[in-house]
């Protein structure tokens, strides 16, 4: 940047040349930080493709070619030759559940068991590490990924009889990977008070067996019984804080060694928010959050205003949202649908909040300036989210370019893909859900439904509205690389690929990781694409994901991940 020097007399031609030699030496900003020599994708559609980039502070200076970077370049930079590897904006996690991705690291991790067997094998092996009365705690079990079903199975889920044999002393609780439906053993529901005479709760279902008695399989807001009894059993305070800080520091670590920069959470507590705040002034983040607050009506209209946080600790934390669930997650057969299940024609699903309590949550939103994020999986539950905006932004028609979101957006009704253009609402998705569930959507929806709206990235792009991307983390892996690589393909595990005219180009499926999800948290100004004055927040890879065969985008690994001009995580094999 060139200094400005105010020329208040220029009566004279000496005085002029005087102002014009101090121009002569101002001497150009000195970077910290080059990377030269490489393949940066800037997503900022003025600038394209450049050699490299200079960074000063925590923002970008300058980008371009080589040469031009160089002479930024001082006696105390530190400069990084990529050697023609790619480079590109820090991805940013859409989508996903910050806490939830470190607990998972603390717990079983049952997102790769191949049955039911292995899962009574990992909690018996746990069983001899802990003490009696202790909880073993697990989560990322999937019964449509199983080699095999369970023997007994009801809906094709187990019966908790073989995993209560082994774990006798202790409560068991065991998360679904949709985080949407939760496994426990009898000592868990005895602590809870559940028997055959326990009733389903509002918006959730206990899965009983062929004489009434539950299974173990809690759908939706009815794994609440059991948390609530695990969340009385005794723990104090500054255990729980301990443990809360471990996982902020477990997610932080994990993002960081996957490239991922910022974090959108999606639904966090008032006291949690407050920890990530105290951890942001301290310095203590590594990771930027922007964090949807999470909590009753009653709670948010008490609190929201000493929660609201916009880019504090230098741009680490933004509360910038109010989350609310209105349906569960299709796996488990909890997505609301118009239509009933083709595997299951006598459910069309759960309603897991009423109409009433999310449209007085959208006017809490609305009168706090915060934005409305939804959970909305099944064909109905996107509708009547639909109508519940539509109808907010008719009643406040003097507030404008609010982007409010449906998280997941997943299944949709024709008549509704256009809406989201028309409202300008995002549809943040998650590239890997459309992969990872393809194999029993068949199943739930039916063909026709299927074709028509499951995962229409290409079909909403269309309608005018912003697509973003994610994992749903610790739902799949944080890995950005598997997501976009799924959101490219569309390939199954199986090889088939899954209607692929709605897949993205790799440019697109970039955008949708780096300036769409900028943009869905108002944060398009500071992030995003690398562009000069922005943040520097970037990504090195191994291989050039834009151009390299689509196997070569699986085995691409992060080289250097840097947030604000540091480097936070450097790959050392």
């Amino acid at each position: 940047m060139i200094h400005r020097v105010a020329c208040h007399s220029l009566a004279s031609g000496l005085a002029f040349f005087a102002c014009v030699s101090v121009l002569a030496q101002a001497e150009p900003q000195i970077a910290d930080l080059v990377l030269r020599n490489g393949k940066i994708a800037t997503v900022d559609s003025q600038i394209g493709e450049v050699e490299a980039i200079a960074i000063r502070g925590d923002r970008i200076l300058d980008v371009g070619d080589t040469e031009k970077i160089n002479a930024l370049i001082g006696d105390d930079t530190k400069v990084i030759d990529l050697d023609g590897k790619r480079v590109i904006p820090g991805f940013i996690e859409g989508h996903g559940h910050f806490t939830g991705l470190g607990e998972s690291k603390m717990n079983l991790d049952l997102m790769n068991v191949r049955n039911w067997n292995e899962v009574i094998r990992m909690v018996a092996d746990a069983v001899k590490k802990v003490a009696p009365g202790e909880w073993i705690l697990g989560r990322g079990w999937h019964q449509e990924k199983w080699d095999q079903p369970p023997e007994g199975a009801v809906e094709g889920f187990p019966s908790h009889h073989a995993l209560s044999e082994v774990s006798p002393d202790n409560p068991v609780f065991l998360t679904h990977a949709s985080g949407h439906a939760s496994f426990a053993n009898q000592n868990a529901m005895d602590l809870a008070g559940i028997s055959g005479a326990t009733e389903d709760p509002e918006g959730g279902e206990l899965l009983r067996d062929e004489n009434g008695q539950p299974i173990g399989i809690f759908r939706e807001r009815a794994s609440g019984l059991i948390s609530r009894a695990r969340n009385s059993s005794g723990t104090s305070a500054r255990d729980s804080l301990d443990r809360l800080d471990r996982a902020i520091e477990l997610a932080i670590q994990e993002c960081l060694s996957k490239g991922v920069t910022s974090f959108q959470d999606a639904g966090s507590s008032f006291s949690t928010i407050e920890r990530f705040a105290q951890k942001a002034e301290s310095g203590e983040l590594g990771v930027r959050l922007w964090v949807m607050i999470r909590d009753s009506n009653d709670n948010i209209r008490r609190q929201v205003s000493d929660a609201k946080h916009y880019r504090i600790g230098n741009n680490h934390l933004t509360v910038g949202g109010i989350k609310r669930s209105i349906d569960g997650a299709l796996g488990s057969r909890g997505a609301w649908l118009l239509a009933p299940y083709e595997d299951s024609p006598e459910s069309k699903g759960l309603n897991t909040a009423t109409i009433e309590s999310v449209t007085e949550t959208a006017q809490l939103a609305m009168d706090n300036g915060l934005q409305f994020c939804v959970h909305a999986i099944g064909d109905r539950a996107n509708r009547e989210v639909l109508n519940i905006f539509e109808k907010t932004f008719a009643e406040n028609p003097e507030k404008k370019d609010l982007r409010w979101r449906i998280e997941h957006a997943q299944h949709l009704h024709p008549d509704d893909i256009p809406r989201f253009g028309r409202l300008g609402v995002i549809a943040s998705m998650q590239g890997i859900h459309c992969t990872s569930d393809a194999p029993w959507v068949y199943a739930r929806l039916g063909e026709k439904r299927a074709e028509e709206g499951a995962y229409v990235w290409q079909k909403l792009m269309h309608s005018g509205a912003i697509v973003t991307n994610g994992t749903d983390a610790p739902v799949e892996d944080v890995n950005p690389i598997i997501s976009y690589y799924a959101t490219v393909t569309r390939r199954t595990k199986d090889g088939s690929v899954f209607y692929p005219d709605q897949r993205m180009s790799r440019m697109g499926a970039l955008e949708s990781y780096t300036i769409n999800c900028a943009y869905a948290a108002f944060e398009e100004d500071i992030k995003g694409s690398l562009t000069p004055g922005k943040l520097a927040d970037l990504v090195v890879l191994s291989n050039d994901i834009l151009t390299c065969s689509e196997n070569e985008i699986l085995q691409t690994k992060v080289l250097y991940t840097i947030v604000g001009g540091k480097i936070a995580y450097m790959r050392r094999d």
